[in-house]
C-alpha cells in the first residue's frame, strides 16, 4: 500500500490563488500591480458571497449584557445580520438560566410604540443595520466632561441623528436623546472602549455602528443578556502570504471566481470569459449546496375550524 503524505492541511495562500487564477484566464502573474488588481477583486467577490445568502463559516455567537435605562447597543463592526437571539436571564447561575424568545420587529413596527422608555423584560428587537463608518461631523465638545458624565454639551448638534453613537477621541458613546445642544442619558465606553475624560474642543464623530434596539427597555429587576448568532463579514484579502477567511470547500469556487474576473480585466482574458462564468457558476453552485444546516426539520400544520356567521 503506497505511503499517503499524513497531512489534510491544503490550501492556498492569496499569490498562490491569484497564479492559479490569473492561468486560468490565459495570463500570468508578473507584477505588483497584477496582484494588487486581484486583491481588490476577491475583496469585491467575498461582497458579493455576502449578498448571496449565509456563510456558514461566518456564523459567530456572542452575548451583550443590558443595563437599565439603556435600550439601544452596538454589535460588532463587521456584523452583517443577526440570525438568530434570545434574552437570557440567570446568566450567572447554573441551575436558573433560561433562554426566553424575543422578537425581530422592522423600524415601522417600532417607530409605531408609544412609550419606547417604558422599562421591563424586553420582548422586541429591531436590528439597524449599518456600515460601521465614523463620520466626521465639525462638531466639538464645548466644555470638559469627566468618563462619568451622563450629558454631554456639543457647540452644535445639527446633523446628529436624535439618537444614537458619537465617538470623542477614542471613546465611544450612546446617547437616549439630544435636548438644544446637549446629548442627554449618555452611556459611556461602548463598542470595547473605556469612558475617559475628554477636554473642550475635542472632535465629535457620528458613529454609524450596526445595532440593537429593545423594546421595553430594560428595567433593574434582575440581569437581562442577548444571546445572539450573528453573521460577520469575510475578512479581506491580505498581502500575499496569509490564507482567506475561506474554508477549503470553498478553495475552488474562490478560485474560479477570482479567474472570472480577472479574465474581465485583461485583453487575452475575454475570450474564455463565458466558460470561467459557467465554471464559476457551477463551483458556487456545489459549494452553497454543502454549505448549509443539515439538522432535520419537521413542519407541522395547524388546524384551523371557521364557524359560519349569523
Amino acid at each position: 500500500m503506497a505511503n499517503t503524505s499524513g497531512s489534510s492541511a491544503f490550501n492556498l495562500d492569496l499569490t498562490d490563488l491569484v497564479e492559479e487564477a490569473f492561468e486560468r484566464a490565459g495570463s500570468e502573474l508578473r507584477t505588483g500591480y497584477d496582484l494588487r488588481t486581484a486583491r481588490r477583486s476577491l475583496n469585491i467577490m467575498f461582497a458579493d458571497w455576502a449578498n448571496r445568502g449565509i456563510n456558514m463559516w461566518s456564523i459567530e455567537p456572542g452575548t451583550i449584557t443590558f443595563v437599565q435605562g439603556q435600550n439601544t447597543y452596538a454589535l460588532p463592526s463587521d456584523t452583517i445580520d443577526l440570525l438568530e437571539h434570545v434574552i437570557r436571564t440567570g446568566a450567572n447561575s447554573t441551575s436558573t438560566q433560561a433562554d426566553l424568545t424575543i422578537t425581530r420587529i422592522s423600524v415601522s413596527t417600532y417607530a409605531t410604540i408609544p412609550n419606547k422608555i417604558q422599562q421591563a423584560r424586553p420582548i422586541q428587537i429591531w436590528i439597524q443595520r449599518y456600515n460601521a463608518q465614523s463620520s466626521p461631523t465639525g462638531l466639538t465638545l464645548n466644555g470638559t466632561i469627566t468618563s462619568t458624565a451622563t450629558t454631554i454639551t456639543l457647540s452644535s448638534t445639527v446633523g446628529l441623528p436624535a439618537s444614537g453613537f458619537v465617538k470623542i477621541d477614542n471613546e465611544t458613546i450612546n446617547y437616549s436623546y439630544i435636548s438644544g445642544n446637549t446629548l442627554n442619558n449618555c452611556f459611556r465606553a461602548q463598542n470595547n472602549t473605556t469612558a475617559a475624560a475628554h477636554t473642550t474642543g475635542a472632535a465629535v464623530y457620528w458613529e454609524q455602528l450596526p445595532a440593537v434596539t429593545v423594546w421595553p427597555t430594560p428595567d433593574g429587576s434582575q440581569t437581562y443578556t442577548l444571546a445572539y448568532w450573528r453573521l460577520r463579514r469575510t475578512q479581506d484579502a491580505g498581502g500575499g502570504v496569509n490564507i482567506m477567511d475561506v474554508p477549503f470547500r470553498f478553495v475552488p469556487c474562490m478560485a474560479a471566481g477570482l479567474s472570472y474576473y480577472i479574465a474581465g480585466k485583461i485583453p487575452s482574458g475575454m475570450e474564455r470569459l463565458p466558460m470561467l462564468k459557467q465554471q464559476y457558476d457551477e463551483a458556487w453552485q456545489l459549494a452553497s449546496d454543502e454549505d448549509r444546516e443539515k439538522a432535520s426539520i419537521r413542519f407541522v400544520p395547524r388546524r384551523q375550524y371557521l364557524g359560519s356567521g349569523t
